[in-house]
Parts: C-alpha cells; structure tokens; sequence
C-alpha cells in the first residue's frame, strides 16, 4: 500500500483561478531574527488550491464545509483518462464509469501541463453540462478534475456547478494526477472544517490497492 499525494502545494505566486485572493504569507516570529520560534500570518482564499466545492457555494442554503459528510469524501474512488485531444470531458467519458461508482476522479491533459509548470492556463478541461446530468444520474456521489474549476463556462452560468452541487454531488477540484494513473483507488480528502464555509482547502491522497 502507497499513498499518492494529489494535492497542489500551497505558495506565493501559486496559481489561482481569476478572481480569486492569492495566497500570502508573512513571517511573524523568526528564529533567525530571536525570535523564541517560527510563526506565519496566512491569507487565502476559500478555494485555494486543493479543495473541495459544498453545495452552498451555489445552493442559497446548502449544505457548508463545516457539515460535509466525511463518509462521502473519503473511500474507494475511480481515476478515468481522459486523454489528449479532448477539450472538456463528456457524457461519453461517464458512461465508461462502471455502475455504482460513488467517487471520480477525471485525469485529464491538464495534470500533464500542472507537472510541468504550476502556472494557471485558461484552456484547461473542464466538464461539460451533458457529463454533470450523466454523473448525478449515476448518483456519483464527489467527482473531482485536474483544475481549479471543473468547468471552462465562458457564458458565466456555471451549469455544471448548479447541475452538481443542486443534486449534492460535491466537487473537488486542483487535483495533480500526473503521479495517479488510472484505475482503482482509496481516496483520502480532508478539507479545513471552516464554520458556514463556502470551500476548504484540502489535502487529498490516493491509497493504492
């Protein structure tokens, strides 16, 4: 048994989707400086990096961070290819899902690009709205991709987000799968408990069988 770390490092200057707060650090207390000990100030936003998506973050209501059903976010999960030249992932890429697949992971070109430079890229693959229905249809009950966002909505909508978290599928999302080939897998999510949070950070990992 292994485990496989797929969660983004969290740094100055680390990407983040437009829009969002970038991550800053500042030193506090310093060893170097006398201090007794190390101590940082950390600013961040509610979906830096590696994290997971609760439904309130599109559902007036929904179920927040703090109140996230652990069951869910951690057991046995399916990581599927979905390789170059495709441009999102689509209803074609769900339905090679075996039945009763309750965790997802989509392995895209983007996790190839994310090894290469931890820069963000607007052409990333997202999902399509057609892949969000066919995954709540099959009550998958996360599904997780190699972006910051799992879909590329240049009309602002956010359908696969409203499609997903509307029927209480969460999201997780910054995932580096270059080191996670496809197949079978335990996955391992813990994202910050933030009270009435919107997203947490999270570290994720892949347990091998």
């Amino acid at each position: 048994m292994r485990r496989i770390d797929i969660s983004m490092p969290i740094f100055p200057g680390m990407p983040s989707f437009p829009g969002d707060p970038a991550f800053a650090s500042a030193p506090l207390r310093s060893i170097a400086r006398g201090d007794p000990y190390n101590l940082s100030g950390l600013s961040l936003g509610s979906h830096a990096g590696t994290h997971v998506d609760p439904p309130v973050h599109f559902v007036p209501g929904g179920t927040t961070t703090d109140h996230l059903d652990l069951g869910v976010l951690n057991g046995p999960c399916r990581v599927v290819e979905v390789g170059a030249p495709a441009a999102s992932v689509g209803a074609d890429d769900v339905a090679r899902i075996p039945a009763r697949t309750a965790r997802v992971l989509f392995r895209t070109t983007n996790s190839a690009r994310w090894a290469s430079s931890l820069a963000f890229f607007p052409d990333y693959v997202g999902l399509t709205p057609a892949a969000a229905t066919a995954l709540v249809e099959r009550k998958v009950r996360i599904v997780g991709i190699d972006a910051l966002s799992i879909e590329n909505d240049p009309s602002g909508t956010f359908p696969v987000h409203h499609t997903l978290l509307g029927r209480g599928t969460l999201i997780l999302e910054g995932l580096l799968l270059a080191a996670a080939p496809p197949g079978e897998y335990v996955l391992e999510c813990l994202p910050l408990r933030l009270r009435d949070g919107d997203g947490g950070p999270a570290r994720a990992a892949l347990v091998t069988p």
